[in-house]
């Protein structure tokens, strides 16, 4: 499990806003000699969102420090399904478009377009699976125990 610190903002509903009050990322040797300080070009052109809206199953209220827990897999099932199904469809469709169509730039365009309708309507589907929606969740728990005892709260 991937975790990180964070403090709870406000609270709507049944929801709490939590801030994550740590830069965590890949291996954790960011700024150490010999780190690759991938996080750092990742956040060039955008800083990244440290607030998050989640389920508050805990009663947190503004300002108690909680964890944020998320599944190790969960990041790269998310970008394999946003990035590089879109890419492989598109590349395939504009391959097949090429094959189909006598090799003319008009059968690669529609097949490359027909491979991203198809990638956009997979993660729409994915999107309305409640299952693949839980798998890709993020919890909160109290700031004592790790995410690696998250069973041990019912979560």
């Amino acid at each position: 499990m991937i975790e990180a610190r964070a403090v709870v903002v406000r609270l709507e509903g049944e929801h709490a806003w939590v801030q994550v009050s740590e830069q965590a990322g890949g291996c954790g040797r960011c700024d150490e000699p010999g780190g690759c300080r991938s996080v750092k070009i990742s956040n060039l052109f955008k800083p990244p969102t440290e607030t998050f809206r989640l389920p508050n199953p805990i009663g947190a209220r503004p300002g108690d420090s909680v964890r944020v827990c998320i599944d190790d897999g969960a990041p790269l099932r998310a970008a394999l399904a946003s990035y590089a199904l879109g890419a492989v469809l598109m590349v395939a469709g504009g391959a097949a478009g090429a094959l189909g169509g006598g090799g003319g730039d008009a059968g690669v365009l529609a097949g490359a377009l027909g491979g991203l309708l198809l990638a956009w309507l997979s993660n729409r589907v994915l999107l309305r699976s409640r299952r693949w929606r839980s798998s890709l969740s993020m919890a909160v728990l109290g700031a004592a125990p790790s995410c690696g005892h998250a069973a041990d709260e019912g979560h």
